[in-house]
């Protein structure tokens, strides 16, 4: 299931969406209640989990492989394994 066919999935009652943000990838799932499953929402190539990285540039911001690609490039624009800075700071 791509991301853009959530839209119109049914009412709240019937839908519940988990993300895992791990430390070097993360990944969407959903729980569809009239299928009594999880289906992991894949990104926008194609793959089920999405590298949890972020990168910027003077005029971009990249997200997931394309960050990932990025970070020899520009390693000191580049953001990964923020969620153990979180868990640091918030738990």
């Amino acid at each position: 299931m791509k991301g853009k066919d959530i839209i119109n999935l049914g009412t709240n009652e019937d839908v519940a969406i988990g993300i895992d943000l791990g430390t070097t990838y993360s990944c969407v799932g959903i729980w569809l209640k009239q299928h009594r499953r999880v289906e992991i929402i894949t990104n926008d190539l194609g793959n089920p989990m999405t590298p949890s990285c972020v990168a910027f540039t003077k005029t971009r911001r990249l997200i997931g492989e394309d960050a990932k690609n990025h970070a020899s490039k520009n390693p000191v624009n580049t953001l990964y394994g923020m969620s153990s800075v979180f868990t640091t700071f918030y738990m």
